[in-house]
């Protein structure tokens, strides 16, 4: 869940400094052409809000994404699991042989040792490969659900920015005639429900 909400943090952040560099590169762009039109656009200029941990707690995609990963996430600890128990049951096995144990024998618990250590590292590097594809696709889709929906609510909102909100980022004050939460949850449910059936 901390992986998740860092992830959309940073993304949200990213995509801010990305409009607020493209607004005020296009601002200077009218300021150089028209000093009417840039008091115009000034005076009808409203950022809005939504909170992302109200959009986490309340969002039923999310709260489906976030059981799908803990499920994987606990096959993945078992499997490892399972592997280091292998691990550890042929190094008893071999242990308990002691000092009966030929030249041969050996070199042969040190291949089968080293083999199941390197199928270990490498099981463990693919597991934690494709949690971190399915967090990231999961997370992707979820944007893409967020941006879709906020792009059609704000057709008849015309607010300039719709920002996400995290407790510790970097907006010192939000007014709540501007959180536009409890609408995105709604609107998101809604949506999300109609394609479950």
């Amino acid at each position: 869940m901390k992986n998740i909400s860092t992830i959309l943090s940073a993304l949200a952040l990213a995509l801010i400094g990305i409009l607020f560099y493209l607004h005020f590169a296009h601002a200077q762009k009218q300021n150089k052409v028209s000093v009417t039109a840039d008091k115009n656009a000034s005076s009808s200029f409203a950022i809005a809000y939504f909170d992302i941990d109200s959009l986490q707690e309340h969002y039923e995609y999310f709260k489906d994404v976030s059981s799908d990963i803990k499920k994987k996430e606990n096959a993945m600890n078992a499997e490892l699991t399972d592997l280091t128990n292998k691990y550890q049951r042929t190094i008893r096995k071999w242990q308990e042989k002691g000092n009966a144990i030929t030249q041969a024998e050996g070199e042969a618990a040190q291949r089968e040792v080293g083999l199941q250590q390197q199928q270990y590292q490498q099981r463990k590097g693919e597991l934690e490969q494709e949690m971190q594809k399915l967090q990231v696709d999961r997370m992707t889709e979820l944007r893409k659900q967020v941006e879709e929906f906020l792009k059609e609510y704000n057709k008849s909102k015309k607010y300039s920015y719709i920002l996400s909100y995290e407790p510790g980022f970097i907006i010192y004050y939000k007014d709540s005639a501007y959180n536009i939460t409890g609408d995105l949850i709604t609107g998101l449910n809604t949506q999300y429900k109609e394609k479950k059936k």
